[in-house]
C-alpha cells in the first residue's frame, strides 16, 4: 500500500474535521438548540398573555363609578360599578333585597352616576316616593342648590340641616310634623314645629318654600 503524500494526509484531515464537528453538533447543539426554545417560548406565551389581559379588561370594564347604597339591601355599604350601571346592578352588587324591601318605589332601570347614594325603601316605610327619589339621589327637577329654595314639605333631612340654625335635631321634628300632619300650607307654619320661633323663622324664611 502506498504511503499517502502530504496533500492527501491533509485532505484527509480536513475531513475528518469536518465529520467531527458534524457529529458533534448533531449530539450538543441540537439539544442546546430544544433547551432554548423550550425557556424562550413559555416567556414569550406569558407576555402576550398578560398584555392581552390588560387590554382586555380595560376594554370590557370601562370607566368605574362608586356609589353608596343602603336601606333594606342584604349588604349596605360603598361599591365600585361599571360606569353605564343601573340602580338594579347596585342591588345585585349588594347581595339583593332584604324582606321588607319595597322595589315598587324604586325605579330599577335608572342610570347611576359616581358618588350616589341609593336607598332602598321597606314597606313600612313612612317616607313619600318623592322624599326616597330624594334620599336616594335620583332626582332630576328641583335639585336644591345656593340659589334655590328648599322645598319643607318634600326636603331631605340633610337638605334640611343645610338651613341657617336647624341642625339635626330640628330637621327631623320638622319630617316627624310632616308625617304626622300632612305637608305645609304656607311657610309659616314652620313655626308650629317644636325648637322653631319666630328669631329662627326669620333666618331662613327666604331661603324657603311649600312649592
Amino acid at each position: 500500500m502506498k504511503e499517502l503524500g502530504n496533500k492527501q494526509k491533509i485532505i484527509l484531515i480536513i475531513l475528518l474535521a469536518i465529520i467531527a464537528s458534524a457529529i458533534i453538533y448533531y449530539v450538543y447543539g441540537s439539544d442546546k438548540e430544544e433547551i432554548y426554545e423550550e425557556e424562550l417560548l413559555p416567556y414569550e406565551e406569558n407576555i402576550v398573555s398578560n398584555t392581552s389581559s390588560s387590554e382586555l379588561e380595560e376594554t370590557e370594564d370601562g370607566a368605574e363609578i362608586i356609589i353608596y347604597i343602603t336601606g333594606a339591601v342584604k349588604n349596605q355599604g360603598v361599591y365600585g360599578l361599571q360606569e353605564g350601571s343601573r340602580i338594579a346592578d347596585a342591588i345585585e352588587k349588594a347581595g339583593g333585597t332584604t324582606e321588607e324591601a319595597d322595589i315598587e318605589k324604586i325605579n330599577l332601570a335608572y342610570l347611576l352616576e359616581d358618588g350616589m347614594k341609593i336607598k332602598i325603601p321597606t314597606k313600612n316605610s313612612n317616607e313619600t316616593n318623592e322624599e326616597i327619589t330624594k334620599e336616594s339621589g335620583l332626582e332630576e327637577e328641583n335639585k336644591t342648590t345656593k340659589n334655590q329654595k328648599i322645598n319643607i314639605n318634600t326636603a331631605t333631612l340633610e337638605e334640611l340641616d343645610t338651613l341657617d340654625g336647624i341642625g339635626k335635631s330640628t330637621a327631623e321634628k320638622i319630617i316627624e310634623y310632616r308625617k304626622q300632619n300632612g305637608k305645609f300650607k304656607t311657610i309659616e307654619d314652620l313655626k308650629n314645629v317644636s325648637g322653631i320661633g319666630e328669631s329662627k323663622y326669620e333666618k331662613i324664611k327666604e331661603k324657603i318654600t311649600v312649592k
